[in-house]
């Protein structure tokens, strides 16, 4: 690998997405192929070569309303301590500028040490949970939920308008959009779990309830990023056998565009936001 100060960044493209793939799961991280692309098409990553080896990355996600979600800061093992990520992110941070763009990142809390200098406020902080054997797949029928009205209640809790990404989740095979009552989330497919959230409903019991379903509905493992601040929510998940695995910070770097007017249970990834 050549001394940092000459690394060359380029910008990767769909058929990236295996090359990404590899490097994500160096990491141990949850993405599947399916992500990555949505990341090459839907926005700007960049990343650095070795010859033939995609070595590091990083993605910009551009949403509506003038918004941005930093995530997929990757860099392979022989590459790190060297300021390759550092180049990476303020590549995006520079594209995000030319464009007018306020930007979000779910900051692991050495990130957070790392991007508070850099302009990034706290927001709020999550929890990522993980059971490690949901139930038999026989438990109770849930309700499918319609798209249009859980685009219109994640506008709600996030401030601006993501249609596109959760009807590329929707469409995935494997997913499912599920309600019962006022609760409503989507579940998909990970690389080695399957992922729950968003989560939405008006009190935490609601919420408990349509996850611990959805849990004996499904097989294996699963994984959900709840907001730290829903006490009730992730103290009724620990104590139905969910193990809180790590923290994320969620921070922003820019004004304010819109104003949430809901809390959500639980995120779609620190890597969608």
């Amino acid at each position: 690998m050549a001394a940092t100060d000459d690394i060359a960044i380029v910008e990767l493209w769909p058929d990236d997405a295996q090359a990404g793939l590899l490097l994500s799961t160096e990491a141990h991280w949850n993405q599947n192929e399916a992500d990555w692309r949505t990341f090459l098409t839907d926005g700007i990553v960049f990343g650095v070569r070795d010859g033939a080896q995609l070595g590091a990355t990083a993605a910009l996600l551009p949403y509506s309303a003038g918004n941005a979600w930093i995530s997929m800061v990757l860099v392979t093992a022989s590459w790190r301590r060297r300021g390759i990520a550092t180049k990476l992110v303020d590549a995006c941070l520079d594209a995000a500028r030319k464009r007018g763009l306020t930007t979000w990142l779910d900051a692991t809390p050495a990130g957070a040490a790392v991007y508070g200098p850099l302009g990034f406020t706290p927001t709020i902080e999550l929890r990522r949970l993980r059971l490690a054997n949901a139930g038999s797949g026989a438990g109770a029928s849930l309700v499918t939920a319609s798209i249009d009205e859980f685009i219109a209640r994640d506008r709600r809790t996030i401030g601006f308008e993501r249609g596109r990404l959760l009807r590329a989740f929707h469409g995935r095979p494997g997913s499912r959009l599920v309600s019962d009552g006022d609760a409503v989330a989507l579940v998909r497919d990970g690389r080695t779990a399957r992922q729950i959230g968003p989560v939405f409903a008006n009190d935490a019991t609601s919420a408990l309830a349509l996850v611990e379903s959805i849990a004996r509905s499904e097989r294996g493992p699963l994984i959900i990023d709840a907001v730290h601040s829903q006490t009730n929510f992730v103290n009724g998940l620990t104590g139905a056998g969910w193990s809180i695995e790590r923290p994320f910070q969620r921070m922003r770097q820019g004004p304010p565009t819109t104003q949430a007017t809901e809390l959500p249970f639980a995120v779609a990834g620190p890597e969608f936001g």
